[in-house]
């Protein structure tokens, strides 16, 4: 048909027109525009709160007019972190809310509660992103869905974004195909766009954790360059990575990736912050904030907020509009209550006028202490929960006659600074030497539970498997759950010589190829000489075995021994590669949880409650003899 009128002409053309923009809105991949203007972000953060919920206690010494004392007051408590993170949310500019992970296990909060106490006090907070630890794979992928549905269960006006970028969902898992958690998420301040991209460890949760086994992790650097790169061609500028990959990983992202800008990490239980600190028995391993590099040549802020809830980070951060740092600072909290004492018996009261003298002199040592109420709605969420722990934690199994320090690796390299007791384990050349007192005795513990049920020659403990130091005095049932807060149950095998010898130089393989200090290996009935300098294979030497004499003698490599150990690492958790090759008639499943198992061993013979004398192993007894260590 022709078209000849010239006003036919103009409404078909105006027509067509309009169609194909309508087709261009839909089917475009045109990326839209992203304005270019700076952005100031105040990021409030966690990580590894681990269940710890409640106010602990610290002491320091100071001079308050008499002379150097002793004093202590109240610390951390996650209704001291909801205060402040609430507190600061509402004071400055753009605010951003963050758990970098590892929110359960380590409590009794969560054996009692699967994770739901903790949920329920992060609910108090309101986060905006979470990112899942490790520890949240513990009771595999069903345990991390349980805890989500918790978060969910929420009063807050939006569900906290879960992301993690590396983590992929095998069809066994239940949250196969649920999309709850993310690669990343976008977030936008005062018209400017910025993305938050998650990343959970990989190797250490896939062999340290008890994720589903077709649940797979993807390597953190690699990943992360692959979202950050689709980001850059959206015209997203501002890179923000929420990791729980720890401080020397996240230094490796830093100075790897491109375009990122701030990392918030998690895992490694880091302190950073200023030498002020070391006055007051903590050991800053960096500045808080880490400023470094990365492969552009450009600014990467770099934090972590310790453990515990012992502290909430705040970091300002100042982007250009380029989507560039310009500048970062802050100041890692240290939250403590008004609450002095002193720890003399006997002494005095601590008056208004000394409380003050206290205060200023944190000001003067420039020490980033924080004086913090805690929220009255996080108590009272806690405490159908803290009396539920009460009651069951309270009664005393045993009593400690010294110190029982936690290392996980001896020297002075790896993981020195994890202690709740401070410098007097941090700094111990007893436990430099040996490794820590707790985890020994631990070993020691489970060998007795194995004599009992089979008349087991070894024992095997990895050194993250006791996650907490034993304070001089008395041991209590909560206690004991605290120091071993995961689900395992103990494992017999059958072994030879040869197949000890592998199990532990797989396990101190573990810590120097893969920088996993809880693998290092402590064990009952057996000790040896370690060289870090060494090859795999040759890293052991004068390794001997404990006989029904109480005396050591060679291990023979040809003899078949009986070994009590976990059943984390029986399945060839934490790179006890070996153990996971004993099956068959080889294994049996000896059915004790192994926290009881400790629980027996500090009640003693006779089973009566309260008197069992929890003392260091003398040295001849401790697994690691000798010791030569290696730069990391």
């Amino acid at each position: 048909m022709l078209i000849n009128n010239k006003k036919q002409v103009l409404i078909l053309t105006i027509v067509l027109l309009g169609l194909v923009a309508c087709n261009d809105d839909k089917n475009s991949t045109t990326t839209p525009a992203v304005e270019s203007k700076p952005l100031e972000l105040n990021i409030l953060h966690i990580n590894d709160h681990h269940s710890h919920l409640d106010e602990e206690t610290i002491k320091f010494k100071m001079n308050v007019g008499t002379g150097d004392e002793e004093f202590s007051v109240a610390s951390g408590g996650f209704a001291r972190v909801a205060t402040l993170i609430n507190q600061l949310a509402t004071e400055k500019k753009n605010a951003l809310k963050i758990h970098a992970g590892d929110a359960m296990t380590g409590d009794l909060y969560y054996n009692l509660s699967d994770g739901k106490a903790d949920a329920d006090a992060m609910n108090t907070v309101c986060f905006d992103t979470f990112t899942p630890g490790n520890h949240e794979f513990d009771a595999k992928d069903d345990g991390l869905k349980k805890f989500i549905g918790f978060l969910d269960q929420s009063p807050c006006k939006e569900k906290t974004k879960i992301l993690s970028a590396n983590v992929t969902f095998g069809a066994s898992s239940p949250l196969y195909k649920t999309n709850r958690i993310q690669k990343s998420q976008v977030f936008e301040k005062d018209g400017v766009k910025f993305a938050i991209i998650g990343l959970t460890v990989a190797k250490k949760t896939k062999n340290s954790s008890q994720p589903n086994a077709d649940t797979l992790f993807t390597g953190e650097i690699e990943t992360a360059q692959k979202e950050i790169d689709q980001y850059k061609a959206q015209g997203i500028k501002n890179i923000i990575l929420q990791t729980h990959v720890g401080y020397d990983l996240d230094q490796q992202l830093a100075k790897s990736l491109t375009d990122v800008d701030v990392i918030i990490g998690g895992d490694s239980h880091t302190l950073l912050g200023p030498n002020s600190l070391k006055k007051y028995g903590m050991t800053p391993e960096g500045a808080y904030p880490t400023q470094l590099k990365n492969k552009d040549g450009q600014s990467v802020c770099v934090v972590q907020a310790w453990q515990y809830s012992y502290i909430v980070g705040d970091l300002k951060v100042q982007f250009d509009k380029n989507g560039n740092i310009e500048s970062c600072s802050g100041t890692p909290h240290v939250l403590i209550g008004n609450n002095f004492t002193r720890t003399a018996k006997d002494a005095k009261t601590v008056t208004e006028t000394e409380k003050q003298i206290i205060l200023n002199q944190f000001k003067t040592d420039q020490v980033p202490f924080t004086v913090v109420e805690p929220l009255q709605k996080t108590l009272d969420v806690l405490k159908p929960y803290s009396e539920q722990k009460k009651k069951f934690a309270q009664e005393i199994v045993g009593q400690a006659t010294d110190n029982l320090c936690s290392r996980r690796v001896p020297g002075m390299q790896r993981d020195v600074n994890r202690s709740t007791l401070g410098d007097v384990c941090n700094k111990n050349t007893h436990v430099d030497q040996h490794g820590g007192d707790i985890q020994q005795i631990i070993a020691e513990a489970f060998l007795q539970q194995g004599k009992t049920f089979f008349g087991a020659d070894i024992s095997f403990q990895n050194g993250g498997g006791v996650r907490e130091d034993v304070g001089l005095g008395d041991v209590t049932v909560g206690k004991i759950y605290n120091v071993l807060p995961f689900k395992n149950t103990l494992v017999r095998l059958d072994m030879t010589g040869t197949e000890v010898k592998a199990t532990l130089e797989d396990a101190i393989d573990g810590v120097i190829a893969q920088n996993n200090t809880g693998s290092y290996p402590y064990t009952g009935g057996l000790r040896w000489n370690v060289d870090f300098t060494k090859d795999k294979g040759q890293r052991l030497n004068q390794i001997q075995i404990r006989n029904a004499l109480g005396q050591y003698e060679n291990l023979d490599l040809s003899k078949t021994y009986k070994v009590i150990t976990i059943d984390f690492l029986a399945n060839g958790g934490d790179y006890y590669a070996t153990l996971k090759t004993i099956t068959g008639d080889r294994r049996l499943n000896v059915g004790l949880d192994y926290a009881e198992a400790f629980l027996k061993y500090t009640q003693g013979i006779t089973g009566q409650m309260g008197q069992k004398k929890i003392n260091k192993l003398a040295t001849s007894e401790y697994s690691t003899q000798m010791f030569i260590d290696k730069a990391k």
